[in-house]
């Protein structure tokens, strides 16, 4: 199995003014491969320190892969970084500089001058061909070890990767282990419980290993194998993900790329109900999450964004005296706003979500960070409280997720429905 080391190049990611995806996406790509990443690092638009970086990682790695610094203009030098950590010098790839006067003949642009630089290539470099933009990708190999390059921009990457890197990679190291993850998401489950209900199959596994990852209101597990064909390492998940799925009874919502508001919406759809939301502190985020589900239209009835009191009371129906006596943030205004959009969108649950998401308007009595929830459906309603960290961002977010999941936890209770393991 071959081991790599990823580079990230662009002063704007060490700047914080562009968030690099692309490190991420390689390293899983690679995983599924089989190739081992043993370290990612960020270097900015500088010569000197992007070849000190690639000369440091192959004493380390077995090949180098960039990301970005490919393009026409003058801080474009990744090239140039890699001739110098090399020692090699660039020359003309009249294939690439064809492609590139392709591109701009269909597009009715001019072709510049700068843009014949990016068919410049180390000498003795293989072509990765650029799909989706003008910059080619390259590998070239000295000394046993190899150094990739790829464009940053992630529309142009992927495919290069897919189409050109991964291929070249398979075929030069006879790639024969597979790495297979798949990925359980809980609801309503802080870290620390899944970690008492799982800690000795930390300590017992190795292959396939398992690990939990914390994210806003919600947890993964992961699990990991390595195996030497893709069929036996989901062989060696399967008895693990069985196991974690019965010690996580009632909180794993799906798995890999399943969504929280996907798993809703089959809920909605099997138990035959609607939804409709009344939101104040999100600001429609709930109802946002809950379309962005191909198809949501057949369970998701709308949405009421009720900032103002004047709206709860005018389109929900919250009294101006329970708005007085018990105020907007509280049990019984967020009670009453989810029976009223129930009502008002006629669908069978209301969920609404009310609180105060800071800066300010927060009291000793009611802290910025106090959310209530509320459900509402024929037999009912009931409301829950909760206290969130964070600034307003962090709230709004926590607070969305946690109104899914207060959602997703009550249909499947009721449905009682599981998640069943998958072959594949």
């Amino acid at each position: 199995m071959p081991s790599v080391e990823l580079i990230a190049i662009g002063t704007e990611l060490l700047l914080g003014q562009l968030v690099d995806t692309n490190t991420p996406y390689v390293a899983g790509k690679l995983a599924e491969a089989g190739v081992d990443v043993f370290a990612t690092h960020t270097v900015g638009d500088n010569r000197e320190r992007i070849a000190a970086a690639i000369r440091a990682s192959l004493e380390r790695a077995d090949g180098v892969i960039t990301t970005g610094g490919l393009g026409p203009t003058i801080d474009d030098i990744t090239k140039e970084a890699v001739c110098d950590a090399l020692g090699l010098e660039c020359e003309l790839h009249e294939p690439s500089l064809r492609a590139i006067e392709g591109v701009f003949a269909k597009s009715g642009r001019p072709m510049r001058e700068n843009n014949r630089k990016q068919a410049l290539l180390p000498r003795g470099a293989i072509a990765l061909a650029n799909s989706q933009g003008t910059a080619p990708g390259f590998v070239v190999e000295k000394d046993g070890r190899f150094v990739a390059c790829m464009p940053g921009v992630p529309r142009e990457m992927k495919p290069m990767l897919a189409g050109g890197l991964l291929p070249w990679l398979h075929k030069r190291f006879e790639l024969s282990q597979h790495i297979r993850t798949r990925t359980l998401h809980t609801i309503g489950l802080a870290e620390s419980e899944i970690d008492h209900r799982i800690a000795d199959l930390f300590a017992s596994l190795e292959n396939p290993k398992i690990a939990v990852l914390a994210h806003q209101y919600r947890c993964d597990v992961k699990i990991m194998a390595k195996a030497a064909s893709e069929e036996e390492a989901i062989a060696l998940i399967a008895p693990v993900e069985h196991e974690l799925l019965r010690r996580l009874d009632g909180h794993v919502y799906g798995v890999d790329d399943q969504t929280l508001p996907g798993a809703i919406h089959v809920l909605l759809r099997q138990t035959r109900n609607t939804i409709a939301v009344a939101e104040s502190c999100t600001g429609g985020a709930v109802s946002a999450a809950l379309t962005s589900v191909p198809g949501s239209s057949k369970s998701f009835v709308g949405g009421i964004v009720a900032y103002d009191n004047a709206v709860k009371t005018q389109l929900l129906g919250v009294t101006e005296a329970l708005l007085a006596s018990a105020g907007a943030v509280s049990e019984e205004t967020a009670t009453e706003m989810a029976i009223g959009v129930r009502r008002r969108l006629e669908a069978t649950i209301g969920l609404a979500v009310t609180g105060i998401a800071g800066p300010e308007g927060g009291t000793p009595e009611k802290p910025i960070g106090l959310v209530w929830l509320a459900l509402a459906e024929s037999g009912g309603a009931r409301a829950v409280r909760l206290n969130l960290a964070g600034d307003r961002h962090a709230i709004q977010d926590r607070a969305t997720i946690a109104a899914l999941g207060l959602l997703w936890r009550t249909l499947a209770a009721g449905n009682r429905l599981r998640v069943e393991p998958r072959n594949g």
